[in-house]
C-alpha cells in the first residue's frame, strides 16, 4: 500500500513538474502568452474536455475504456436542446435531462460491459454509434439552438466570480470544472466506489472472490462516467449556445490522452483525479503555446501525439519497477 501510495505522489509530482515546465518555457518564448487573457482562455478550453477526462478517470482505473463520451456528450447537448427549446422545460431540468442522458447511455455501456461480458472496447464503440445516430435522429440532423433561453449561456459563459469581486471574470465553466474535480476527488478516495474503482483494476478476480458484486459496481462506475460526460455535454452547448449533431467526434481521444498524460494506468489499478486535472492543463498549455509561436495546427497535433506516446511509456517503465 505504502509502494502504490508512493507511486501515485510521483506521478503527480512528475506530471505537475511537466506542467511548470511548460509554463516557464512558454511565458520566456513569448511575452503574450502568461497574461490574464489567456490564462483565461487555456482554462476556458480546459474545462469540457477537462470534465469528460475525469469521467474517464474512473473507467480506466477499472483498466477498461469508454470511446463514447464524445458521442455521449453530444447527445446529452442535444437532449438539453430539446428540452428546452423543444419542451419548453425550464433550464434547470433541461440540464438535468443532459446529465440523465449521459448517466443512462454509461449505464447500458456498464451493462453491456458487466452483463453481457462485451469488451469495453467494443461496448463503448458501439454506445458510440448509438449516440451519434440518436443525436442525429433527434436533432433532424440540425444544430438546436438556445435563442429562447438566455440564461442558459450563462452556465457557461457567464461569471458569479465575476460578480462577487469585480475584475476576476473567470467563466462559470473554470468552476464548474474545478467543482467537479473536487467532487470526483472525494468519490474516488473517501467512497467505497473508489474503493472498488482500485480493487476492480487490479485484480478483478481476487475482488470477485472477497465477495464483491463486481458487475454491480462496474456498472455503478460506467454510469458515473457517464454522468461526467452529460455534465461535459451541457456545458459544450451552454458555451456554443447551440447542440450540434455534428461535434464530439474526436473529444473521447483529447479525454483518454488527458488521462494517461496525468498518470492514470491504462492497465487499470492506479490513478488520480489531481492527475487528470493537471494532465487535461497540460495539453491546453501546450497546444496554447504552441498556436502562440505560430506554430502550424498539423505540427501542434504531432507534438500533442509524442507527449501522449511519452505518457505511455513511463506508464510501461513504471509497472516494469513495480
Amino acid at each position: 500500500m505504502n509502494i502504490q501510495i508512493k507511486s501515485g505522489a510521483l506521478q503527480q509530482v512528475l506530471a505537475l513538474a511537466s506542467l511548470v515546465v511548460l509554463i516557464l518555457f512558454f511565458t520566456f518564448s513569448s511575452s503574450n502568452f502568461f497574461q490574464f487573457s489567456n490564462i483565461v482562455g487555456i482554462l476556458l478550453s480546459t474545462a469540457v474536455i477537462g470534465v469528460l477526462a475525469l469521467g474517464s478517470t474512473f473507467v480506466i482505473i477499472t483498466g477498461g475504456i469508454d470511446l463514447s463520451v464524445g458521442t455521449v456528450m453530444t447527445l446529452s447537448g442535444v437532449m438539453t436542446g430539446v428540452c428546452i427549446t423543444f419542451w419548453g422545460l425550464p433550464v434547470p431540468v433541461g440540464i438535468l435531462g443532459g446529465i440523465l442522458t449521459g448517466a443512462l447511455c454509461g449505464l447500458l455501456s456498464g451493462t453491456a460491459v458487466a452483463k453481457m461480458k462485451i469488451p469495453p472496447f467494443i461496448a463503448t464503440l458501439a454506445m458510440m454509434m448509438i449516440a451519434k445516430g440518436l443525436a442525429l435522429i433527434i436533432s433532424g440532423a440540425k444544430p438546436v439552438y438556445f435563442n429562447d433561453a438566455e440564461s442558459f449561456a450563462e452556465v457557461s459563459q457567464g461569471s458569479v466570480l465575476g460578480w462577487l469581486i469585480p475584475g476576476l471574470d473567470i467563466p462559470n465553466a473554470v468552476v464548474i470544472f474545478f467543482i467537479a474535480a473536487v467532487v470526483g476527488y472525494l468519490i474516488l478516495s473517501k467512497t467505497i466506489i473508489g474503493r472498488y474503482n482500485f480493487a476492480l483494476g487490479s485484480n478483478e478476480e481476487a475482488t470477485r472472490l472477497s465477495g464483491v458484486h463486481v458487475g454491480f459496481w462496474k456498472i455503478v462506475i460506467y454510469t458515473l462516467t457517464g454522468a461526467f460526460t452529460g455534465l461535459a455535454g451541457v456545458m459544450m452547448a451552454s458555451r456554443l449556445n447551440s447542440a450540434n449533431p455534428a461535434l464530439g467526434a474526436g473529444y473521447e481521444l483529447e479525454a483518454i490522452a488527458a488521462v494517461v498524460i496525468g498518470g492514470t494506468s491504462l492497465s487499470g489499478g492506479k490513478g488520480t483525479i489531481i492527475g487528470t486535472v493537471i494532465g487535461a492543463l497540460i495539453m491546453s498549455v501546450l497546444t496554447n503555446g504552441l498556436r502562440i509561436l505560430s506554430v502550424p495546427q498539423e505540427w501542434q497535433t504531432v507534438v500533442v501525439g509524442f507527449v501522449i506516446i511519452l505518457a505511455v511509456y513511463a506508464d510501461i517503465l513504471r509497472r516494469r519497477k513495480a
